[in-house]
């Protein structure tokens, strides 16, 4: 086996020393990969409810949707960029997220409340999820992946939230 330079592997490829394992690694990221595809599944989800909203509170719901599938946006790029830094590749195709995510896809345009019932278990399944991330982060004392998941929870059960409060 050949022996690696100093920031190379036997590849030629760069090595990551960022004092986390790559095994540790490895385990990060892949709950990160399925904090993706939970987070893209809900921006689709809530943008596609956005689009297909009707009924008396079809105002409200609207501009509420927009601004929560924009900060999914932004979010999901936060994430992949995370799974990037600890050195492996986002999933980011329709099959993968498929594959990884725990929320489902609505087949038909429900009703709003039902949209609304739909979006808080979207954001309670990706809180759940960033949570489960987070004692592979901690046991590698990857503060940074611990800060995302915090910020992140934090936006989910806010949002969650403000959602279920919609249906009181």
């Amino acid at each position: 086996m050949a022996k690696a330079s100093k920031g190379k592997a036997a590849t030629g490829v760069p090595t990551i020393e960022m004092s986390i394992p790559a095994k540790d690694r490895a385990a990060i990221a892949a709950g990160l990969s399925k904090l993706l595809a939970d987070s893209y599944t809900l921006y689709l989800k809530t943008h596609n409810f956005h689009w297909n909203v009707t009924g008396p509170m079809f105002q409200t719901l609207h501009l509420m949707f927009e601004t929560q599938y924009n900060e999914l946006a932004l979010a999901v790029d936060l994430v992949a960029e995370r799974i990037r830094a600890l050195g492996h590749v986002a999933p980011g195709t329709y099959a993968q997220y498929a594959k990884l995510s725990s929320i489902g896809e609505s087949p038909v345009v429900p009703k709003a409340t039902d949209m609304v019932r739909q979006l808080v278990e979207g954001q309670e399944a990706v809180v759940r999820t960033a949570r489960a991330v987070f004692p592979a982060a901690e046991r590698a004392a990857d503060q940074v992946t611990m800060d995302l998941l915090t910020q992140r929870m934090q936006v989910h059960e806010k949002t969650a939230w403000m959602l279920r409060s919609l249906l009181e």
